[in-house]
């Protein structure tokens, strides 16, 4: 059966699949948080400039520098953000392979069925060739052969979340030892350019207001899914392309991935909302939460500690420092304020922030242990919240990128349980 290509799926779309330059707009740390204007959202969505075929060139350059240095022969690359990161092919993974070598020198190669060769090309957005197989071809026989005509020795590194498979075949056509290509994958994509700041940048204003479209539609009776089916329109209606929304309401709010349950909104219900979307290909991170009616008095302490929690986060976000020691400082916090102690429960359960651009999830992660130095151009989320088992959790959520004078949010942080978009 041909298929048509498809996003990977998110992480909020495999838990809760219902039933039925100027763009970047941001907030310095301890800066007033202004409003931005959401008319025209739509429009410089559409109007987005892509990642240009020079700026992916330069990508390839700094890969293949890298190669050199370490003496490695080439990186492979299926499909999936790094394969669109090198070359703009966006394709999904299936049995039959699509997939890259990025030469240490030479001519960027991409392998995959001969049938989908069109479909490929079509999004293909630099200089390459490409090499076809039939079904009953080996698809690692013309990798293989790729390499040994680009005649670089050494062994082959391998892009972390390629799948076994084809690694194995291409270790065997090749005869090549294979090697981690993480660290270098990492080098290349760790610091954000300028127009993958302003598509972050853009992303996250459009989610921030689909958030504040849903929350003025929010009324009592309604189910998760109904909340989660608004915030996808506005998202669309907006601009964005949805990354799926996870609505969690009540005692779900304390499981920070939420619940099977069936879960309705009622008087004093708590309504978190994690959600994003992409703006080409690059992806936003933003929770929200608020009292359906009015808070209670513990609600109003635990929304006002999450809200005090990032700007702890961000008052750690020091150049240099391991990024490991955000996390560190949250915890902290909380420890003081009677929370936890580490990740016990009722406490903060999961780390603070991950890094963020084509993957909604990537690295480095706040998360304690990781040494990875903050330099200018990494971005993360901000996401210190708070669970209380069998009662109810608060999550606040906003994306953030590290400068030279420090952090900078991309959109404005929660103002309070009362005006939390």
């Amino acid at each position: 059966m041909v298929t048509t290509p498809a996003p990977t799926p998110s992480r909020r779309s495999l838990l809760l699949a219902a039933p039925a330059g100027a763009l970047a707009s941001s907030v310095a740390l301890g800066a007033a948080a202004p409003a931005f204007a959401a008319d025209g959202l739509a429009a410089q969505a559409a109007a987005a400039p892509p990642i240009s075929a020079e700026e992916r060139l330069a990508r390839v350059a700094k890969l293949q520098g890298l190669l050199q240095a370490a003496g490695i022969a080439a990186l492979l690359v299926e499909a999936g953000t790094t394969l669109d990161y090198f070359t703009g092919v966006q394709w999904w993974r299936s049995e039959r392979t699509t997939a890259a070598l990025i030469p240490a020198h030479g001519e960027v190669l991409i392998v995959t069925p001969a049938f989908e060769e069109p479909s490929v090309r079509e999004t293909l957005a630099i200089p390459a060739e490409v090499r076809v197989w039939n079904e009953h071809e080996s698809p690692f026989l013309r990798l293989a052969q790729g390499l040994a005509d680009r005649n670089v020795p050494g062994p082959v590194a391998v892009e972390a979340t390629t799948r076994w498979f084809i690694v194995d075949g291409v270790a065997r056509a090749s005869g090549r030892a294979v090697v981690a290509g993480d660290p270098m994958v990492r080098a290349c994509r760790l610091i954000k350019s300028p127009t993958e700041l302003a598509l972050l940048g853009l992303a996250n204003r459009i989610t921030l207001e689909a958030i504040r479209r849903t929350r003025a539609e929010v009324r009592t009776g309604m189910t998760q899914h109904d909340i989660s089916g608004l915030i996808e329109r506005f998202t669309r209606e907006l601009g964005g392309q949805s990354d799926g929304a996870l609505v969690l309401l009540n005692e779900a709010s304390a499981y920070p991935h939420g619940s099977i349950k069936p879960q309705t909104v009622a008087e004093g219900s708590v309504v978190l909302i994690d959600c994003g979307c992409r703006v080409r290909g690059y992806d936003s991170d933003i929770s929200r939460t608020f009292i359906h009616g009015t808070p209670t008095a513990r609600q109003r302490l635990v929304w006002e500690t999450v809200r005090k929690g990032q700007d702890v986060a961000l008052e750690a976000a020091k150049l240099g420092a391991p990024v490991g020691r955000v996390d560190d400082a949250v915890r902290a916090f909380y420890e003081k304020a009677g929370w936890g102690p580490g990740y016990h429960l009722p406490g903060l359960s999961h780390r603070t922030g991950h890094g963020i651009g084509l993957d909604g999830h990537e690295a480095p992660y706040l998360v304690h242990g990781d040494e990875t130095p903050l330099e200018p151009g990494m971005c993360f989320s901000d996401e210190p919240g708070l669970y209380i088992p069998g009662a109810f959790g608060i999550r606040l959520e906003d994306c953030w990128r590290m400068t030279e004078t420090g952090p900078v949010t991309f959109t404005p942080l929660a103002r309070s349980i009362d005006d939390p978009i």
